[in-house]
C-alpha cells in the first residue's frame, strides 16, 4: 500500500496540519491501495497564502506569455512520458477501464494541454485600438488572479488540465483541490509540475473533503473559482461567489439526449453509442443516456441498443478486454442500483441488465449495464442524472417532436444527433439547447469552446474561450499621440 504524509505546497512537500487521512480503496478488489493526508481547513490556508504570495509578489503574472509558454511546454514534454503511468495510476484509483484510460484519462489532458499552447501563442494578450478621441488605446488581458481549482474523480486529470494549462498561461497561481477517491494522480502530477520548473507558490495542490472545499471558495484570498461537479454543488458555489462578486466558472451535470433519425445506420450507431453513451462506464457528465427513437423505428432501436449492451464486456478495469469497470465508490453502486430499481417501479421496461449485479462478480462495485424501454421524458430516469451505465430509450412521434424531449431537461451540456444526412444531422444540431452536438459520435475538440446551458453550467472551457476565462479585460488609455 502506497502511502503519502505531505501535501505538495509553495514548491515543496509541506507537513499537514492534522492526522487525518484518506484511504484510497481499489473499486475492484474493494481493498485499500493507498493513503494520503486529508486536507484541513489550516492547509487551504497555507495553500492560498503561498498561491497569493506567488501572484502578488514575483514576476510570474508579469512575465511575458512567451515565458510562461516556455515553463508550460516542458510540463507538457514531462507529461508526455509519463503519460500511460497517469493513466495505470487512474485505473487503480477510480475503476476505469484500461481501454478508456490510456485513451482518454491521460492522453486527452496532454492533447488539451498541447492544444492550449497553440491558442495562446495566437492569442491578443494585448491588442491596439484607435480611440474615438485621437489617442491609441491598449485592450490588455490582465491574469484574473488566484484560482481554487476543484475537480471531481470520474476524470480528474482532464478536468484538472481544463483548468489548469489556461490559468497558467494566463499568469494566474492555483490551489487545485483533487477529490478524496482519487489523490494519487495528482501528487504524480505535483512531480512533474516541480520538475518542469514551475515556480514555487504558482500550483499548490491539497486533496479534502466536501467542508474544506466549501472553506476553499468562500476563502478571501481567492479571486476565482473554477469547478466542475453536481448541479447542486454549483449552486451553493455560485451563491458563494455571488455574494463576495467573485469570479467563478462551473461545468455541471448533464443528461444528455442522442437523437437517432430513422435514416442512420443502426449498426454504426450502435457501435458509437458503445463511447458516446458508456464511456468511462458511464461515469461521465456528456454520456448520451437518453436515446430518442421514433415510434416507427423504436422496437428496432430498443433491440439493438440491448443486444450491443449485453455483449459488452464487464470486469476487471486493468484487463484490456475490459469495456465497462467497477463505480467508483459503493456509495456510487448503490445510488446506480437504485435508479434501476426506480426505472423498473416507474414502469420503465428493462430490456436489458437490472439491478443485480453482473455474473461471476462477487465483488468490487459493479452493477449490470441497464437498458429501459417503454419510458417517458417525465420519468426520473429520464431526468435525472444517474452516473452510472443505465440507458433510457424514449419513442418521439416526429422530428419536433424529438427536438421537443431532447431539449425538455433542465440540463443542457451535450448532445448527438444520428443519420445519414450530415446536413440533416447539422440542421437538427442546431435546434438542441445544449452546449456541444455531434453528428455520428460525441467528442469534443479543444480548439471549441465547452460548457453547458441551463443548469449544466456557467462559462466555457477549452480554446480561446477558455483562456478568456483566466483573464480580466483591462483597458490603457494614455493621454495624447
Amino acid at each position: 500500500m502506497e502511502q503519502y504524509d505531505a501535501f505538495y505546497i509553495d514548491g515543496g512537500w509541506a507537513k499537514p496540519a492534522t492526522a487525518d487521512t484518506f484511504r484510497v480503496v481499489s473499486p475492484h478488489t474493494e481493498e485499500v491501495i493507498a493513503s494520503v493526508p486529508a486536507g484541513a481547513a489550516a492547509d487551504m490556508d497555507a495553500a492560498v497564502g503561498a498561491a497569493r504570495k506567488a501572484f502578488d509578489s514575483t514576476d510570474w503574472p508579469t512575465r511575458a506569455p512567451e515565458e510562461r509558454m516556455e515553463v508550460v511546454r516542458r510540463f507538457a514534454d514531462l507529461y508526455a512520458g509519463r503519460m500511460a503511468e497517469m493513466a495505470d495510476v487512474i485505473t487503480a484509483e477510480m475503476g476505469s477501464p484500461t481501454s478508456f484510460s490510456q485513451l482518454a484519462q491521460s492522453p486527452a489532458p496532454w492533447m488539451m494541454l498541447t492544444t492550449f499552447l497553440d491558442v495562446a501563442a495566437s492569442y491578443p494578450w494585448e491588442e491596439q485600438r484607435s480611440g474615438v478621441l485621437g489617442s491609441p488605446v491598449t485592450v490588455r488581458r490582465a491574469p484574473v488572479g488566484v484560482v481554487a481549482a476543484i475537480v471531481p474523480w470520474n476524470v480528474p486529470q482532464f478536468v484538472t488540465m481544463s483548468k489548469l494549462a489556461p490559468a497558467l498561461l494566463a499568469g494566474c497561481t492555483v490551489v487545485l483541490k483533487p477529490a478524496p477517491e482519487t489523490p494519487l494522480d495528482a501528487y504524480l502530477l505535483a512531480e512533474l509540475l516541480h520538475e518542469a520548473g514551475v515556480p514555487a507558490g504558482v500550483v499548490n495542490i491539497v486533496p479534502a473533503g466536501r467542508e474544506v472545499g466549501a472553506h476553499l471558495v468562500a476563502h478571501p484570498g481567492v479571486d476565482k473559482v473554477a469547478f466542475t461537479g453536481s448541479t447542486a454543488a454549483g449552486r451553493a458555489i455560485a451563491s458563494v461567489c455571488g455574494q463576495q462578486l467573485k469570479r467563478c466558472s462551473l461545468e455541471l451535470g448533464g443528461k444528455s439526449a442522442a437523437v437517432i433519425l430513422d435514416d442512420a445506420d443502426l449498426a454504426a450507431t450502435m457501435e458509437g453509442l458503445k463511447f458516446a453513451s458508456l464511456m468511462n462506464s458511464g461515469q461521465a457528465c456528456v454520456a448520451q443516456t437518453r436515446i430518442l427513437a421514433s415510434r416507427a423505428n423504436y422496437d428496432a432501436v430498443v433491440d439493438a441498443l440491448a443486444e450491443t449492451v449485453a455483449g459488452m464486456t464487464v470486469g476487471d478495469p486493468a484487463d484490456p478486454a475490459t469495456e465497462i469497470g467497477p463505480l467508483v465508490s459503493q456509495r456510487q453502486r448503490e445510488r446506480v442500483a437504485k435508479y434501476i430499481a426506480l426505472g423498473e417501479e416507474e414502469g420503465a421496461r428493462v430490456a436489458t441488465g437490472g439491478s443485480g449485479r453482473p455474473a461471476g462478480l462477487e465483488r468490487g462495485w459493479y452493477v449490470q449495464p441497464t437498458v429501459f424501454a417503454g419510458a417517458t421524458n417525465t420519468m426520473r430516469i429520464a431526468r435525472e442524472e444517474i452516473f452510472g451505465p443505465v440507458l433510457t430509450v424514449i419513442p418521439y412521434q416526429d422530428l419536433d417532436d424529438a427536438v421537443r424531449i431532447a431539449n425538455d431537461s433542465e440540463y443542457g451540456l451535450a448532445g448527438s444527433v444520428w443519420t445519414a444526412e450530415r446536413a440533416a444531422g447539422m440542421d437538427v444540431a442546431r435546434r438542441l439547447r445544449t452546449g456541444t452536438v455531434g453528428v455520428n459520435q460525441y467528442t469534443m475538440d479543444f480548439v471549441a469552446p465547452f460548457g453547458g446551458f441551463k443548469a449544466s453550467g456557467i462559462g466555457r472551457e477549452f480554446g480561446r474561450e477558455g483562456l478568456d476565462a483566466y483573464s480580466e479585460l483591462q483597458s490603457l488609455v494614455p493621454l495624447g499621440g
